[in-house]
C-alpha cells in the first residue's frame, strides 16, 4: 500500500516514469551548487512543498500582468499535470542536480520566457519574474516552517532565502532578497500591485474545486488545499474570496494538513524507493 500511494503520487509530479527521472537528476556525475543537506535541499526534499506549491500558485495569481501570462500562456487548464512535471523537474535539476543540467534548464526556461509576451507584459520582465520567484519562495518556506519534518532555525531561513536567491539570479531576476527581512519587505513592496482578478478567481477555482483528480483522491486532495488556504494571509485570500476561519484552521485544518503531510512523507521514503522519493 505504501509503494502503490508513494507511485501514484510520484507519476502526477514526476512523469510516468519516476525512478528514471530521479536517477537523471541525483545519479548524473558532476559538482553541484548546493551541498547535500544544504538548507535549499532540506525544504524542497520535504514533502510540506505540496502545500507550499499550491500555496505559490495562489499567491502568484494576485499580480494581474502575471495571471495575465499564465492565463493565456501556460496552458494550466488543459495540461495541468505536465505543468506540474516540468515545475517539478527544474527545482529538483537546480537543487540537486549537476551543474550542467541545472544550467541547461536554466537556459530552456529562459528561452521560453522570451517567447511568452502581451500587450502589456513580459514573463521575461525582472520585475515579474522577481514576484514569482518571491511569492514561491515565501510559500516554500511558510509550509516547511509549519508542516516539514525538521523546521530551520533563523540562520538557515536566511541561508534559504540567500540560496533560492542564486538560481533566480541565473533566470534574470534582479536583485532578489537574501535574508527572510528582505523577502518580507520585497512581498510588502508588491502588495500596492496586487488584486484579485477575474483571471486569479478563475484560475482558484480550478486549482481548489475543480482539479483533474480522481473522485478517490479528493477527499485527500481537500485536505491539501484546506492546509494551503490555511498558509495565506487575509490580504490574499479576500480578494480571491477564499474563506478565513482563524479558529479553525489553527484546529482542525492544521492537525489534518500535519497528519497528510505525514502521511505523503511516509509513502515517499519507503525503503523499496531508494531515499526520499519526494527529491524527485
Amino acid at each position: 500500500m505504501r509503494d502503490q500511494l508513494a507511485r501514484m503520487i510520484l507519476t502526477k509530479v514526476a512523469g510516468p516514469d519516476p525512478q528514471a527521472e530521479r536517477a537523471r537528476v541525483h545519479q548524473t556525475p558532476g559538482p553541484r551548487w548546493f551541498a547535500p543537506g544544504s538548507p535549499i535541499q532540506r525544504v524542497h526534499g520535504d514533502a510540506s512543498m505540496f502545500a507550499g506549491g499550491l500555496r505559490a500558485l495562489l499567491l502568484q495569481s494576485m499580480h494581474p500582468l502575471a495571471m495575465a501570462a499564465v492565463s493565456a500562456h501556460s496552458g494550466y487548464r488543459g495540461d495541468p499535470w505536465g505543468r506540474l512535471q516540468r515545475t517539478s523537474y527544474f527545482l529538483a535539476i537546480t537543487t540537486y542536480g549537476a551543474v550542467p543540467d541545472a544550467e541547461a534548464a536554466i537556459a530552456r526556461v529562459r528561452a521560453v520566457h522570451e517567447r511568452v509576451r502581451g500587450a502589456n507584459y513580459r514573463a521575461s520582465d525582472p520585475h515579474l519574474l522577481k514576484w514569482v520567484h518571491v511569492a514561491e519562495v515565501d510559500s516554500f518556506l511558510t509550509a516547511h516552517q509549519t508542516y516539514g519534518a525538521n523546521p530551520l532555525d533563523a540562520a538557515d531561513q536566511d541561508r534559504y532565502v540567500e540560496q533560492t536567491a542564486f538560481v533566480a539570479g541565473k533566470l534574470g531576476v534582479i536583485d532578489p532578497p537574501t535574508t527572510v527581512a528582505e523577502l518580507r519587505r520585497t512581498l510588502a513592496d508588491y502588495q500596492p500591485e496586487l488584486r484579485g482578478t477575474t483571471e486569479a478567481r478563475q484560475a482558484a477555482r480550478f486549482i481548489l474545486v475543480h482539479p483533474p483528480v480522481p473522485w478517490a483522491a479528493r477527499p485527500a486532495y481537500g485536505v491539501l488545499t484546506a492546509t494551503a488556504v490555511g498558509l495565506l494571509p487575509w490580504w490574499v485570500r479576500l480578494p480571491l474570496r477564499l474563506p478565513y476561519l482563524p479558529l479553525t484552521e489553527q484546529t482542525v485544518v492544521r492537525a489534518a494538513g500535519d497528519g497528510l503531510t505525514r502521511t505523503i512523507r511516509w509513502a515517499l521514503t519507503s525503503p523499496t524507493l531508494g531515499e526520499t522519493a519526494v527529491k524527485t
